[in-house]
């Protein structure tokens, strides 16, 4: 009888540049790294040894950039100097395990890395909210959407800011070996298999008006009747101008329609009711003037990602 052949294991390096965010380097080792589990991790740096953490600490990498290159799978965690990219052997050694075949994924500002080496490149791709714009801004080509948790583009996946690593770590796995085994993972590390809602939900928006322009009057008059049946002429009234008028002036000094900043504004105040009162979903609706629960779900959801009450149970500020 012919031995049976060992299977072989998925190996995956997790790339640590310098000044490496430590937390998200631990993430895919407890994720991925269970005894039943057929892959082999692998910490990298640029050379094998000492790398320095972003918090001072250091961790030693056990292997270089060759075993990123020849990997399965590369994670690339956050680092400080993410804006000016990764190192040139660094990128070189990730577009060589892309090139190969491997699948290569960033979580929080490891983005910037795989934008560096043009992994990105026509690509759908989500960092951080907090450098979402700067890294559309230095890459162009990319496509980035600052809303999500992460993105799977095939063979090249990025994740939002840090514990959304989890989620992406999660998902990969779910898609090498399925939903069960992820679900068993996640409870052994006591997170949730699936987040509702995307990182939106999580994105601080500037105080509503944020500049004082000459419709500032009109816009804080707004902001006071947003649980009243609020229209467009109503506000072109207060502001004496006439209603074409009044819209594009309104564009200009916004950078929205009227419309959308209403939208917005009532979306802000629901998730201030929210976070810091026990008002029904129903008395919510009413008091920021989205109509009925139904409607305001569904303007709340298409805003946030996520549901009134998911985000009450994520955000709800805890009163001693």
């Amino acid at each position: 009888m012919t031995p049976a052949q060992p299977v072989r294991r998925h190996r995956i390096a997790v790339l640590a540049l310098d000044h490496v965010v430590a937390m998200e380097v631990g993430m895919p080792f407890a994720i991925f790294d269970g005894p039943d589990l057929p892959y082999e991790l692998m910490l990298c740096g640029r050379t094998a040894g000492p790398v320095e953490a972003d918090n001072g600490f250091s961790l030693v990498a056990t292997h270089g950039l060759d075993a990123v290159a020849s990997a399965d799978t590369v994670i690339v965690p956050a680092f400080r100097g993410y804006l000016d990219g990764a190192p040139e052997d660094a990128v070189a050694a990730l577009r060589r395990a892309h090139e190969r075949g491997g699948r290569v994924a960033s979580i929080c500002t490891g983005a910037f890395a795989l934008a560096s080496a043009g992994l990105l490149d026509g690509k759908r791709a989500t960092t951080h909210w907090l450098c979402a714009d700067e890294l559309a801004r230095r890459y162009p080509k990319v496509q980035v959407d600052p809303t999500v948790l992460y993105v799977d583009a095939g063979d090249v996946v990025t994740s939002a800011g840090v514990a959304s690593g989890i989620d992406l770590c999660l998902h990969l796995l779910r898609r090498d070996h399925g939903a069960a085994v992820a679900n068993t993972v996640a409870r052994e590390i006591v997170a949730a298999p699936h987040r509702e809602g995307g990182q939106a939900q999580f994105i601080e928006r500037p105080p509503t008006p944020p500049t004082k322009t000459n419709l500032s009057a009109t816009l804080e008059w707004a902001l006071t009747c947003l649980d009243q049946p609020l229209t467009v002429a109503a506000m072109a009234a207060h502001a004496r101008l006439p209603l074409r008028t009044f819209a594009r002036v309104f564009v200009a000094a916004t950078g929205a329609t009227p419309n959308k900043w209403l939208n917005a504004a009532r979306v802000d105040l629901a998730r201030e009711l929210l976070e810091t009162t026990d008002a029904t979903v129903d008395n919510v609706a009413r008091r920021c003037g989205l109509g009925t629960p139904a409607n305001f779900r569904h303007h709340f959801h298409r805003s946030t990602g996520t549901t009134p009450s998911e985000y009450r149970r994520n955000f709800t500020v805890v009163r001693f």
